[in-house]
């Protein structure tokens, strides 16, 4: 900081011809006089302008900053600065993130319970940090917060908690937040009991609901959601509680449009999960109800489950295959799946895909984006799957050993031809080489 303020001054005089050269003592007086100044200037600083600047600090960094002066910490605890937090709780000293400190845990609960407004609970893989979240929430009696975000960044904790520590934290915040409008409880004990007191208490406002992975939820507990919470227009769930009768539900007269609805498809033991079959007429009601919303679906199955799936018109937009899919389910998507955006094929079997991505060229008219790896398609089909969908190809993720050369192109000579239909560069992934 001397350096910088020596540097201005230095500036200053020499840049004003009406100011003589100061002697080496009266310019050190003021450098000095300028950086007490400095100094004096950020003491001063109104509370508005430090608040803004606390906003961008990472907590600790905040925390200690609130030690520099009264006013300092007078703007740490200045409700604005609590309406959002996230509480980061972990047992493991290998752990990326660091946990929340249990006396500032204490300070919020006790000082900005009612300031929190978009609060989340991050936990890593131990059911002890799950088990310190839920006391948290349990203790959140005078809170009133608008989203609410459960995270496991590893795997789902939540899980391993007793139900019912977990649905009675859940639910003080039900009760006591009436004005819940995003909640996030992936891979939690949630059940539908819990959901209906959240029904009775946050219909209103509740706008996004993402519940994938929580066996503990029906059909039911989804149709309640989608009879009563009549402004919700984002949800996230597991395929298993997918039916007829929920999509008819959201697409009653007095829902609102729905915008976003994804889906997770999930198989845990290869062969024993029978999926049932959504009618055409359904998703049609749905789709006349809420022409633009986005139907998103992740499957992580084995090819031998697809056999439900894409029998008839499916109005899904985007498409991630995780594990693996069948050469006869990606011909179906492009027979059946006329709205698709986006298609993601992350594992397939050592059969080319070369009509299949022809078919969904011709066919799938919105595609806009495509990302291939560990699967095979020769150059030529590639060429020619570009060469059809052309410049609405915003998005083109091809790893390279997904691409096979055949007489007409190599490796070398492909990324010319691509890119010329795409009108853009265009060159495949290469994973790097460590």
């Amino acid at each position: 900081m001397k350096r910088n303020s020596l540097s201005v001054v230095n500036k200053i005089v020499q840049s004003s011809p009406a100011v003589k050269q100061p002697k080496v003592g009266f310019y050190s007086s003021l450098s000095h006089t300028h950086m007490h100044t400095v100094l004096l200037d950020w003491g001063s600083l109104p509370h508005h302008v430090v608040l803004r600047i606390f906003q961008y600090l990472p907590l600790i960094d905040r925390a200690r900053a609130s030690s520099v002066c009264r006013k300092w910490n007078e703007v740490f605890h200045i409700p604005d600065l609590w309406r959002k937090f996230e509480f980061e709780l972990n047992q493991s000293a290998t752990s990326y993130f660091k946990s929340t400190h249990p006396d500032l845990i204490q300070q919020i609960i006790k000082k900005h319970a009612t300031h929190l407004q978009y609060v989340s609970f991050k936990v890593d893989s131990s059911t002890e940090s799950a088990e310190a979240a839920c006391d948290i929430l349990s203790q959140l009696v005078n809170c009133s917060l608008q989203t609410l975000g459960l995270i496991s960044t590893a795997k789902p904790s939540f899980m391993n908690v007793s139900k019912s520590h977990f649905v009675s934290a859940l639910t003080v915040v039900f009760v006591n937040s009436k004005s819940l409008s995003s909640i996030k409880i992936e891979d939690t004990p949630v059940d539908d009991p819990s959901l209906k007191i959240l029904v009775a208490n946050n219909s209103d406002t509740l706008r996004l609901l993402k519940m994938s992975s929580c066996p503990h939820v029906s059909s039911d507990g989804i149709l309640c959601i989608a009879d009563h919470c009549q402004g919700l227009r984002e949800l996230a769930l597991n395929y298993y509680i997918l039916s007829d009768e929920l999509l008819l539900a959201l697409s009653s007269e007095t829902h609102v449009r729905l915008e976003h609805l994804r889906i997770d498809v999930v198989s845990e033991n290869p062969g024993q999960v029978e999926f049932h079959t959504i009618k055409k007429q359904s998703w049609d009601a749905l789709i006349k109800h809420s022409p633009g919303v986005n139907v998103v679906m992740y499957f992580f199955l084995y090819e031998e489950e697809f056999e439900a799936f894409f029998r008839e018109e499916t109005p899904v937009t985007n498409l991630y295959f995780g594990r693996s899919v069948s050469k006869a389910a990606l011909g179906r998507i492009g027979l059946n799946c006329p709205r698709l955006i986006e298609l993601v094929v992350c594992a397939n079997g050592l059969q080319t895909l070369d009509d299949e991505l022809i078919c969904i060229a011709e066919c799938c008219k919105n595609l806009t984006a495509l990302g291939l790896s560990e699967c095979e398609v020769s150059c030529s089909a590639f060429v020619d799957f570009v060469r059809r969908c052309g410049k609405r190809l915003t998005h083109l993720s091809i790893m390279e050993d997904v691409l096979i050369p055949d007489g007409n192109y190599n490796l070398d000579e492909i990324h010319t031809e691509v890119s010329k239909y795409l009108g853009r560069i265009w060159f495949p992934d290469v994973l790097p080489i460590w």
